[in-house]
């Protein structure tokens, strides 16, 4: 372990913006601020294209009230970016960082945040500059290693959760088919949280499709009919990222336009939501066939952050600044769950090549055998993630007799 640094803070954030992202921000710069090690705190607009503009602003200025309400709203209150540092920007990066003595770089992010921090670390190691370098995790897709679960996913669960709640409330009203795609490029967490939405037995989501299973047209079809048959009504829940037998996300068919880090976007457009309704309406006949694309709604929608997941990301903040004061050269700091019946969680910190680049998935045992549903393995899973839910009512529908 190398010994504690003297020098001033730098902290940005990354990737797609969360309800609780902000919580992770002033959290480490709250606790920054009772470290005498650390003399000037900086925030990089935009993530690291802020840092190579120096476009920095002074956080240790903020008074308390104000970093009290940044980190109750959604969003990326230093702006974000998805950018993968080139070598020669790298070099850049270190010049400036000398020229503002940086000696703390904390980003929020996802895993190509961790990957970003892993590269800068090991380009400062090669020049021999002291820098501690953590990442700190945010991902509403709920997909980095090593962790448990993430902060971002929490509170966007509980907005798919009560969208769902009333997509399915809509559709009992006036019955058809609804399809809703939801965020998960890899991972089903996302659109598997939808099942919380459900009530009583005939509540939808009726379907769920996450890309760990793969996704057959066919099949999917056949899960429809069967529930219209039975219901005069059915609700999907698709993940964005649903693939064919090959491993080829169906959206990218429609868009190609990828990041920095290689990403295709798949949450561009309505298409994957149009293709099914399509299917539905000329294979099945179904006349009434709607869908939406969530998109960036699930992402920094006032008015639903989960408790747990806002007191989480805020601890994650305060974690990472103890980490890198206490002498840790870099890392980045992961959620565990307790073994217990309580739900509770702990902090650790592990090496950012543990997290950067690469992703994980659903669990099999969160995924029913026909690929069309969650398990109540997922459902215990996520239920203390996303905390309490608005409560519906229904009548008893007891007939009267005609007269």
């Amino acid at each position: 372990m190398a010994g504690s640094l003297k020098g001033n803070m730098l902290i940005a954030q990354s990737g797609g913006p969360s309800m609780v992202i902000n919580e992770s921000l002033v959290g480490a710069v709250m606790e920054a601020k009772k470290h005498r090690e650390i003399k000037n705190i900086y925030g990089s607009l935009h993530g690291i294209k802020g840092v190579l503009e120096e476009n920095l602003i002074d956080l240790r200025k903020e008074n308390k009230a104000t970093l009290d309400a940044v980190a109750k709203t959604p969003s990326s209150a230093l702006g974000s970016v998805r950018k993968k540092p080139t070598e020669e920007e790298c070099g850049k990066i270190f010049a400036i960082m000398q020229k503002y003595d940086i000696r703390y770089f904390f980003y929020i992010g996802g895993n190509d945040s961790a990957e970003t921090v892993h590269i800068v670390h090991e380009e400062a190691k090669k020049v021999n500059y002291d820098l501690h370098c953590f990442h700190i995790p945010k991902t509403i897709d709920n997909d980095l290693l090593e962790n448990d679960h993430t902060p971002g996913f929490g509170s966007a669960a509980k907005f798919v959760a009560c969208a769902l709640m009333g997509d399915n409330l809509d559709n009992r009203a006036l019955k058809g088919v609804k399809i809703d795609v939801i965020m998960g490029r890899h991972a089903g967490f996302l659109a598997a949280s939808s099942a919380l939405a459900r009530i009583y037995p005939d509540d939808g989501p009726h379907l769920i499709y996450c890309p760990e299973h793969v996704f057959s047209m066919k099949q999917f079809l056949d899960d429809v009919k069967q529930v219209y048959d039975r219901l005069g009504r059915c609700v999907v829940v698709a993940s964005e990222g649903i693939s064919d037998e090959y491993g080829i996300a169906i959206a990218t068919k429609f868009n190609k336009e990828t990041d920095s880090h290689g990403n295709v976007q798949l949450s561009g457009t309505g298409a994957l939501g149009d293709l099914l309704s399509h299917e539905i309406k000329t294979k099945l006949e179904i006349s009434r066939v709607r869908a939406d694309t969530f998109g960036y709604l699930q992402r920094s929608f006032p008015g639903v952050i989960s408790a747990v997941d806002a007191a989480e990301a805020r601890a994650v903040g305060i974690e990472a600044v103890k980490e890198a004061t206490a002498g840790h050269p870099e890392g980045s700091i992961v959620i565990r769950r307790r073994p217990s019946k309580k739900y509770g969680v702990f902090y650790e910190r592990v090496p950012l090549q543990n997290v950067a680049k690469n992703t994980r998935h659903m669990p099999e045992d969160y995924i029913s055998a026909a690929g069309n549903d969650v398990t109540e393995e997922f459902i215990e899973y996520a239920r203390p993630l996303v905390g309490a839910l608005p409560k519906i009512g229904r009548f008893k529908a007891v007939a009267v007799k005609k007269i």
